[in-house]
């Protein structure tokens, strides 16, 4: 297997995900990294989409994820996203970040992330 990498970061998408009532109510903004490790040489050789994962269609199928059902943990959230990276044939790890950037914390930060690492 190769240590190629595709990344597709900084997805924004709306979501309903927390445990507070009023996350669940009025949502916030979620922000996905996901680097896919695979072997691109079948599609350098090829040039055929194909051969590859579509990051088009990767980045729809995340932000269905985030827009969907809610859960209340972001590594729940992560999990289930690492879970669609993986469901790509040639995905043979991936490392998934989400970001919360306004979670309801008291004190000010610039973000909360969960990171998740699947083989």
């Amino acid at each position: 297997m190769g240590s190629d990498r595709i990344a597709l970061r900084g997805l924004r998408v709306h979501g309903r995900h927390g445990v507070l009532p009023e996350e669940r109510a009025n949502g916030q903004e979620f922000v996905v990294d996901a680097v896919l490790k695979l072997d691109t040489r079948v599609a350098a050789a090829s040039d055929a989409l194909a051969d590859t994962v579509d990051y088009g269609t990767l980045a729809q199928q995340l932000a269905d994820v985030v827009a969907g059902e809610p859960c209340d943990l972001i590594e729940t959230l992560a999990q289930r996203l690492a879970a669609v990276c993986l469901s790509h044939d040639r995905v043979f790890e991936v490392e998934l970040t989400v970001h919360k950037p306004q979670a309801p914390i008291a004190v000010p930060f610039d973000d909360v992330t969960v990171t998740v690492v699947r083989p």
